[in-house]
């Protein structure tokens, strides 16, 4: 497989630390809000990534984190007049309201910033000792420059990033011994949460935070590292001093970032009144539309969300339900006997093509559709048994990987209708067609439509 490496900015091929393994660290929510379509491109991107490597055969260690601790949280819980806590244990369940809707799943592991403060200052001592760190009032803040490499994620020179670290919400500019540190201990202020540390009471900075729990879980050197790419600079290169300063090793061999998403063609902010939370999207469209329209694209270009760019998605979905639901109605009629088809192993291997291109989704996709056309031509020629159930599995499996397909629900018909249907079944059979039509009207009245296959009589519901 091929990964666009930010580190790198190529392709390059993908080679595990550890055969038939993949450890891979995920950035997650800061849970002080409701997750916006922005934070769930990641979450469904890379909740395929690991779909596809499981597929594939490989052991996937995937860790997902919860800030639970930060300003956005305090700022939150002194709004409400609740604690901290508080605030993080309603917006960790939100979440998973809107990822499990996503049908996004659980990490290996889901650690909290809060259970590893151990983890924190142990990482913030080793870098003091050897000279990357340093005290001063309360906070501790990390000399960016003394790290020689500093910049090589985001590729940028060192006057340029010295020019840009303003805009970190580190405060301590009049404390430290140059504007490019940043604060990896936070000295407490009056009514904030802390905790007892060497350098006083107070809390981890946001970094430091993903520094240790990659390496608690997933050990000094992880396969992948990924996120959006808005953590490029300043997060993810200064987990990189971090980690790599502190265990004298590589820290991630491979760096995926996933583009931004655009409202009607503007940036999404709330001063524009275009930023849209995952529940207000699913409330008017359901969950799957979002995820389909997320994964729809190459996973590194910016993509536009709007109204009919959701109605598209949908009707795409209505096409992949409408060949599952044709797959298991013929399969109730078939006869025994028939073969697997050869297309069944061609997009297969189309799928495999594109997913192992960087994790081209839009062309999967593609392969995906040339199947639903390949089993539609199959069942109207009156596929048998086993040709059908080769075509069910190949279309669960491709499907599954990309997490679509996930609300399948069997609908049972009331005896009246069924009896309605039989009746016209029989009118049929006799060619008593002015009776078999009349049922048909009065069925369509009722909502129920009805499509005459080889297979037999589909329905459906207006």
């Amino acid at each position: 497989m091929k990964i666009f490496n930010t580190l790198t900015r190529q392709k390059d091929e993908f080679k595990p630390i550890t055969e038939g393994e993949v450890k891979i660290y995920a950035c997650g929510p800061t849970v002080y809000n409701y997750i916006h379509i922005g934070n769930a491109r990641p979450l469904c991107v890379f909740d395929v990534l690991r779909r596809y490597f499981e597929w594939r055969g490989f052991k996937v260690n995937f860790v997902q984190n919860f800030t639970d601790i930060d300003d956005k949280l305090i700022n939150k819980a002194n709004a409400e007049g609740i604690t901290v806590p508080e605030v993080a244990e309603r917006f960790i369940g939100e979440f998973w309201t809107d990822a499990k809707g996503l049908n996004v799943r659980e990490a290996t592991v889901h650690p909290r910033a809060t259970d590893n403060i151990a983890e924190i200052q142990g990482i913030i001592s080793a870098l003091i000792e050897k000279g990357y760190a340093y005290a001063v009032g309360g906070d501790v803040y990390y000399r960016a420059k003394k790290f020689g490499e500093y910049g090589k994620l985001s590729h940028q020179p060192l006057e340029d990033l010295a020019e840009g670290a303003s805009n970190r919400v580190d405060g301590g500019a009049d404390i430290k011994e140059d504007p490019m540190d940043f604060c990896l201990w936070k000295g407490a202020k009056e009514g904030e949460p802390f905790w007892e540390s060497p350098w006083g009471k107070g809390r981890p900075g946001w970094h430091i935070e993903c520094s240790a729990m990659a390496g608690r879980y997933l050990g000094k050197t992880i396969d992948i590292h990924c996120g959006g790419l808005d953590l490029i600079f300043p997060h993810h290169e200064n987990e990189i001093a971090q980690s790599e300063a502190a265990n004298g090793c590589d820290f991630a061999h491979y760096w995926m970032h996933n583009g931004f998403i655009n409202v009607d063609n503007h940036k999404m902010s709330k001063s524009l009144n275009n930023f849209f939370t995952v529940r207000d999207v699913a409330d008017k469209f359901g969950y799957e539309p979002i995820r389909y329209f997320l994964i729809s694209s190459q996973y590194r270009s910016p993509i536009n969300y709007s109204v009919d760019i959701i109605e598209q998605a949908k009707n795409s979905l209505e096409r992949l339900y409408t060949c599952r639901d044709n797959i298991d109605f013929a399969l109730k009629n078939a006869e025994e006997g028939g073969e697997v088809p050869a297309f069944i192993e061609e997009r297969k291997n189309e799928f495999i093509a594109a997913m192992e291109d960087d994790l081209n989704t839009a062309d999967a996709l593609a392969a995906i559709f040339t199947l639903v056309r390949d089993i539609n031509s199959v069942i109207a020629n009156g596929a048998k048994k086993a040709t059908l159930e080769a075509c069910a599995d190949m279309f669960d499996q491709l499907t599954g990987v990309l997490g679509l397909v996930y609300n399948r629900k069997e609908e049972n018909l009331d005896s009246e209708i069924e009896a309605l249907i039989e009746k016209r079944t029989e009118a049929r059979k006799a060619k008593d067609f002015k009776t078999a039509d009349e049922i048909r009207d009065k069925l369509k009245e009722m909502g129920i439509i009805l499509e005459d296959t080889p297979q037999g009589v589909k329905w459906s519901r207006a």
